[in-house]
């Protein structure tokens, strides 16, 4: 099997990503990622979740790969780094989650609107659905808070909207020994 081969059988099969002008080596693929319309009001069901950072959601007709901006998950699927700590708990507390839900997704203003593998990089909220007066749950800022991901900056230079706030979340997730902070020695 060639590489450009297992690379497809790999992001397609396990991951499920998928882009189009989105170049990885010297090919480029087809994400419909680029092309849809979001409206960050509308609710789009969950399809499934891949992992603790990684979802896919049903929006204009197609199910589109998303990452969830500013956090990383501790991996599940990757091979080339094997099954991490705290990398199951996380991918269990987000199908806790949102398997079965409807989502509302919004994107950074300074940031790309998809990553190299043709995923849609957005904040994810689950609304609130009960007739209180609770706020929808900010999803990449729980699973920081709760010790289930870590902060992630992709480039230094492009500081993300709620970039701040989630360092000063993990800073307190670590403090309290919470998720991977207690369990992994390493964090």
């Amino acid at each position: 099997m060639s590489l450009g081969l297992g690379w497809w059988i790999l992001n397609h099969k396990v991951f499920g990503y998928s882009s189009d002008t989105v170049g990885v080596g010297q090919k480029k693929y087809v994400s419909w990622a680029m092309k849809v319309n979001l409206d960050s009001a509308k609710h789009y069901p969950i399809t499934d979740v891949i992992d603790g950072d990684t979802i896919k959601v049903q929006i204009d007709g197609h199910v589109i790969t998303v990452r969830m901006l500013g956090i990383n998950t501790p991996e599940v699927l990757d091979p080339r780094k094997g099954v991490e700590c705290f990398g199951p708990e996380a991918s269990a507390e987000t199908k806790k989650l949102l398997v079965g839900k409807s989502v509302l997704l919004a994107l950074n203003p300074q940031y790309d609107r998809i990553d190299k593998y043709g995923r849609l990089l957005a904040y994810v909220r689950l609304p609130n659905t009960s007739d209180s007066e609770a706020v929808d749950l900010f999803v990449n800022e729980f699973l920081v808070k709760q010790g289930y991901a870590r902060e992630y900056t992709f480039d230094s230079r492009k500081p993300y909207q709620y970039q701040v706030r989630f360092k000063a979340d993990e800073s307190e997730a670590k403090k309290a020994g919470k998720g991977l902070w207690g369990k992994c020695t390493n964090g």
